[in-house]
């Protein structure tokens, strides 16, 4: 195992390696954990039946996932961390604010999946919650210092473990019996619906400001559509299932969701532990990508202002700092978990929804992929420090979206009137993708850095990025 030299910096072509389908094991991995479990359970705590439920599950994931796919396919042409990449739309600066948002994003499903996964420990080992915490938090630092190759080994072990265990768990979950009525395909309450399918679709587009990290390191020649498919099916095959896992034994086990992890272990026997150690391992994958994700997003919002080079001393302590962070957070969330875990994945998706369209649109309608790597990197380059287009653009999109807010301490006029259905998400990606795109378009076709021009200036600053390297 050899511990990763590059952070935000551009993966110059020597250095690109692995396949497109190296994705599938990585997105599919993502999501094989007891959080995404826990997060399938939802739907039921809102109220609708198991039918109704796996038809949010399906539609959430099959849309949201559209989103986080197109980030992936970034990855290999543009050779950088998904969130630096945000400069080329907010400018150097400006793109602190959003990453100061995805940063408490990391730091959040940090200290949510840390505390499953701390359940589940102090339920094998009897230990207290607090000293499990403790133990998974600095496993995950360690392996976070090794980084990209590592990250991506684990994933490839935890895919095939846990193919071959939740499938077993299949059988088990749905011979459980289950309450009569459950399958009707009756009438349903679409207001709930419509909530329970923003919720899944917000867990995908949740993947966003990081989706990209792991496909950077493949060759530029990548194809574009095999990086999307392969990211998309990863995601979407192991959501729905754990999602679907995770509603179907949130109606056949009562009280499932207060002892998640124990109880998804007993339903294997005296075979218990072997559940127990996959779940620890879920946990600390994923959380594993949260503490890299959060890492590389803190170096870049100091890198404008300090040009600090990331020694091996440099990265154990900025991954440390990140560490501790995340553990207080874990440690202070530890009462009422599904009510900290609901009100968090609703606050986040009203910040992070409007980002995501503003880089697609950017990315695949304006630019259609070029950029000029080395201004990324540039207070002074051409993508400027501050760009108030898209600044206005992000603070109008969040604004528009409150009337339709529904979450557990605040309801829109709107979302109220709808009957608490929650599409503040279709306004998230629907807003700020008007209000970039033309006056954007407008500016860019003013530029000189465009057409041949800007396509010249990427190679040559490519060629100069290599050199350095």
């Amino acid at each position: 195992m050899k511990v990763e030299t590059r952070t935000i910096e551009y993966i110059p072509a020597e250095e690109r390696h692995g396949k497109a389908k190296d994705l599938f094991p990585i997105w599919f991995g993502a999501n094989m954990h007891i959080t995404t479990l826990v997060t399938g359970a939802l739907p039921i705590s809102l109220g609708l039946n198991l039918f109704w439920s796996f038809a949010a599950i399906i539609v959430g994931t099959l849309l949201g996932a559209i989103f986080m796919a197109s980030h992936s396919a970034q990855g290999p042409k543009l050779g950088i961390p998904q969130m630096i990449q945000s400069r080329a739309q907010f400018g150097v600066i400006g793109a602190i604010f959003p990453l100061f948002l995805v940063m408490f994003v990391y730091l959040g499903f940090f200290a949510s999946s840390g505390l499953l996964a701390a359940q589940t420990l102090s339920s094998l080992v009897s230990i207290d919650q607090t000293w499990s915490i403790l133990i998974l938090n600095i496993l995950c630092f360690v392996v976070t210092i090794f980084g990209h190759d590592l990250i991506h080994k684990m994933q490839k072990i935890l895919s095939w473990s846990s193919l071959v265990i939740y499938l077993v768990a299949t059988v088990i979950i749905f011979q459980l019996p289950l309450p009569s009525g459950i399958w009707s395909a009756g009438s349903v309450d679409w207001p709930v619906f419509l909530l329970a399918v923003s919720i899944v679709a917000t867990w995908q587009l949740a993947y966003a400001p990081y989706v990209a990290d792991y496909s950077r390191y493949l060759p530029v020649t990548t194809s574009t559509a095999q990086t999307f498919w392969y990211s998309y099916a990863g995601t979407v095959v192991g959501t729905i299932w754990m999602m679907v896992l995770g509603s179907t034994l949130t109606v056949a086990i009562p009280n499932f969701l207060d002892h998640s992890g124990s109880n998804l272990g007993q339903l294997f026997g005296s075979f218990a532990i072997v559940m127990y150690l996959l779940i620890i391992f879920g946990q600390l994958s994923i959380n594993v990508f949260n503490l890299y994700g959060a890492f590389m997003s803190t170096i870049t919002t100091i890198e404008p202002f300090v040009k600090l080079k990331v020694t091996p001393r440099v990265r154990v302590g900025m991954i440390f700092g990140v560490t501790v962070m995340g553990t207080i957070l874990c440690l202070l969330g530890q009462s009422n978990f599904l009510a900290f875990f609901l009100n968090f994945i609703f606050f986040i998706s009203y910040f992070l929804i409007p980002w995501t369209s503003i880089n697609l649109v950017d990315y695949y309608l304006l630019r259609h992929g070029q950029y000029n790597v080395k201004d990324i990197f540039d207070i002074n380059g051409q993508y400027g420090k501050i760009n108030w287009i898209t600044t206005i653009a992000f603070l109008v999109s969040v604004i528009a979206e409150i009337p339709f807010i529904n979450t557990s301490f605040y309801v829109g006029p709107i979302a109220r009137a709808l009957e608490g259905a929650d599409i503040a998400w279709l306004v998230g990606l629907v807003v700020p993708a008007v209000l970039y795109y033309f006056p954007m378009k407008r500016k860019l076709n003013n530029s000189k850095y465009t057409g041949e021009n800007q396509e010249t200036a990427i190679v040559e600053n490519l060629d100069n990025l290599n050199s350095k390297s």
